[in-house]
């Protein structure tokens, strides 16, 4: 594989297709999930918006407790990204913590934010609820951090599920107070919510979203790197139910052929109804998760063969990132510029 020549795109200027925003905890390797719900997206959104991809590092200390494989998780993330054809030539991919102006932001920001609306949070109350014991400043703090990601990089729109959505309503909330405060500032960003594989379940247990973090079973979630038969194994010993009715439902015992349902129309684009058709004369679940199987196979053998062919060009990765790093810092420090200029501080000297 001859690996592509980063061209360097300098400045904080946007270009005329907008710009979109999105990260991404380091937590672990990657599944279906993950790839449905966000980098199959990220992929779709290059073809016509300027992209910000962050791997979100300081996030992932909201839950962690200690930091072993940070590091290795940070690197396998953007290994995951690239192989799944998200073009660095393009668009901008870099770690967080690379561009400490986000902390600065976060400050600001924190100013601004009422504790009450972070504490009202249903995420943040699910949270202390899963880590009782873990209870930080940076879990409540959380969705400021995030508003700083966004709004540094005057992000016109943001990829996100249903369980971020509330978190982005604070980012406008945030940025709209402080432009009032303080005069126009920040650009106002809009939510994009996929119409399919927004939120993919487990398919030991379809009442819980797929998780790394998830490890009750070994047939929880598909990884990208899972081989054909494993993952194919897994999804033969999905959980259903007792019917042999295959159509989508929002029967909660019905959970577990929606899912496997859901993953096939994300994959395949096919519509509802055609779907529903394809199926009408199989023979039962096993017809189902064998079609889905093919469909999941498919999809992760280009991302498979391009993870082998990257994997061991950790320069090229590296230049990756801190060519992210550097570009996204240009935008980041004109903003902050600008920032701080409309608050009233004081220039450093130089």
């Amino acid at each position: 594989m001859t690996l592509p020549k980063l061209e360097m795109q300098t400045g904080p200027a946007k270009t005329t297709r907008g710009r979109v925003f999105s990260g991404a905890r380091p937590t672990g390797r990657q599944h279906l999930g993950n790839y449905l719900g966000a980098i199959k997206n990220y992929v779709a959104l290059q073809d016509e918006y300027q992209c910000v991809y962050s791997i979100v590092d300081l996030h992932a200390l909201t839950t962690m407790e200690l930091t072993k494989g940070l590091r290795e998780n940070t690197f396998d993330m953007a290994l995951d990204w690239l192989a799944a054809g998200i073009r660095p030539d393009e668009n901008i991919i870099f770690i967080q913590s690379h561009v400490p102006q986000v902390t600065e932001l976060h400050t600001i920001l924190s100013m601004v934010t009422p504790l009450g609306k972070l504490t009202d949070l249903p995420t943040f109350k699910e949270k202390v609820r899963q880590q009782p014991h873990n209870v930080n400043y940076g879990l409540v703090g959380y969705p400021v951090l995030m508003a700083a990601d966004i709004l540094l990089y005057h992000a016109d729109a943001v990829p996100v599920g249903d369980d971020q959505r509330q978190h982005l309503e604070l980012t406008r909330d945030v940025a709209q107070r402080f432009n009032h405060l303080f005069g126009e500032t920040f650009t106002i960003p809009e939510a994009m919510i996929p119409l399919s594989g927004g939120r993919v379940m487990g398919l030991d247990d379809p009442t819980v979203k797929m998780s790394k973090s998830e490890t009750s079973s070994e047939y929880h979630a598909v990884y990208l790197l899972d081989p054909p038969d494993r993952a194919r194994k897994k999804i033969m010993r999905a959980v259903t139910d007792s019917g042999r009715d295959i159509s989508f439902s929002n029967d909660p015992e019905r959970a577990g052929v929606n899912n496997l349902l859901e993953i096939y129309e994300a994959l395949t684009g096919k519509s509802r109804s055609e779907i529903e058709a394809h199926f009408a004369a199989a023979r039962g679940y096993g017809d189902l998760k064998s079609e889905v199987a093919d469909v999941v196979i498919a999809a992760l053998e280009p991302i498979q063969q391009r993870y082998r062919e990257i994997t061991g060009a950790q320069d090229y990765v590296d230049s990756v990132l801190a060519k992210g790093a550097e570009r996204a810092g240009a935008i980041a420090q004109s903003t902050l510029d600008a920032v701080r200029d409309k608050m009233g501080f004081m220039k450093a000297y130089s």
